[in-house]
């Protein structure tokens, strides 16, 4: 069996682990929320965000990508030796992986984009040297660690607080939810029209301006429908606070599984990428020949990255899913919600302007946000602080063991 043949097959294995893992640990940004707020059941979940994580991948996923994650590390290095690049990308295919399969034992929810980078600048320093690297694009990943969790948290702790006062709190939160919740479900509408077509569905062909208007139609249209479906909800003066209480949490729940579909959605779209971008990288260069920053993502690829994500949030999803849904803070319906809708909302506006952010990094402070509305004690610190140390040891975690791997492949495989 040749080189080609050989390293075709571990790279599709490999590949597909990947996205398994990716699966595994990213499914918590859509799903923690719901199932931590009982909206949905752990197997609800899970087959939710099966079915919309592999649609967004299979459907909308990109057909392009960067086979240098996010242009980290200068390709003409391997302009000479296209088979190091191959042996580079699958020692980074490797070590995302194991290090998101790790993370995932300890319920530990990381960026699986700071994982492929930090791998990738793993092999990349070995190839080339400190000067392959570039490291302004280092400094955004390291300030997303910033901004990402306190916008996330900022955002989620200003919304909760305001449906707190506003609607729980109120002697009678049905009449107030009546009020208010046209403008609440038309905002959500708002946002989630946006993200679709910046984050989703990537419609680059419909300018911002346009993409404005269309949104704020849904805007009018998703208020002036939930105006009348809640007018239709009677007052239930009758009933007991907490009664009251009840059946407006379960219109937040309602609410949330919505958000948490897209976010899955979304995920699938744009993360996919993470688990088959090396993978297209060797496909690319084993059938071509030569390293090309771009590489096509041919529609099995993408495929199989789909359904390894699927699979991976079904068979060992509920580790991340209990740690961002149970043990950083208790989270109700309304909470649930508040931290989905935050975090969309963040990722959407950090996105627009430029900021690098996190999808995973914006959801954990999000739910943050919500616990700390409850104060200090609301939140389990202990859990917190091991989240943290997780994303700190991310990049030099994979990038450390993705150029142990190359220098081995490189060395063992005299190519």
């Amino acid at each position: 069996m040749d080189f080609n043949t050989i390293i075709y097959i571990l790279a599709i294995a490999f590949g597909f682990y990947m996205a398994w893992n990716v699966g595994a640990n990213d499914v918590a940004n859509a799903m923690g929320t719901s199932v931590g707020s009982k909206a949905v059941s752990l197997r609800q979940a899970v087959l939710i965000a099966a079915i919309f994580e592999f649609t967004g991948a299979y459907l909308v996923g990109s057909h392009v990508t960067q086979t240098i994650r996010k242009g980290m590390v200068d390709v003409s290095i391997f302009s000479s030796a296209p088979s190091h690049f191959v042996l580079g990308m699958l020692a980074a295919l490797i070590a995302t992986a194991l290090w998101l399969h790790l993370a995932t034992y300890y319920g530990l929810p990381v960026s699986t984009t700071h994982s492929i980078v930090g791998a990738v600048i793993g092999f990349g320093l070995v190839a080339g040297g400190t000067t392959a690297v570039k490291w302004a694009g280092v400094g955004k990943i390291v300030l997303s660690w910033i901004i990402s969790p306190i916008a996330g948290g900022i955002f989620a702790y200003i919304l909760f607080i305001f449906v707190s006062k506003s609607i729980l709190q109120r002697e009678n939160p049905v009449d107030e939810l009546k009020k208010k919740g046209p403008f609440l479900i038309g905002l959500l509408g708002f946002v989630l029209s946006m993200s679709v077509i910046y984050k989703g569905l990537k419609l680059k062909s419909i300018s911002f301006n346009r993409a404005i208007e269309i949104s704020f139609l849904v805007f009018f249209m998703v208020s002036f429908v939930s105006f009348l479906v809640l007018r239709l909800v009677k007052s239930q003066r009758d009933l007991e606070y907490s009664e009251k209480l009840e059946r407006v949490e379960k219109t937040f729940a309602f609410l949330q599984v919505i958000t948490a579909c897209y976010v899955a959605f979304a995920h699938g779209s744009n993360d996919v990428a993470n688990a088959v971008g090396p993978l297209s990288a060797i496909v690319n260069v084993l059938k071509e020949g030569a390293v090309k920053q771009n590489a096509v993502v041919y529609d099995w690829v993408l495929a199989l990255g789909g359904a390894g994500i699927a699979i991976g949030v079904a068979t060992y999803g509920y580790r991340v899913i209990e740690t961002v849904g149970k043990k950083i803070t208790d989270i109700s319906p309304s909470r649930g919600f508040s931290a989905e809708f935050s975090a969309a909302t963040t990722i959407l506006v950090c996105s627009k302007l430029g900021l690098p952010i996190s999808t995973t990094h914006t959801l954990v402070g999000a739910v943050i946000g919500v616990g700390f509305a409850r104060g200090i004690a609301g939140l389990n610190l202990r859990v917190i602080r091991d989240i943290v140390y997780s994303w700190l040891i991310t990049l030099p975690f994979t990038g450390i063991l993705s150029a142990i791997l190359y220098y081995v492949f490189v060395h063992a495989i005299k190519v």
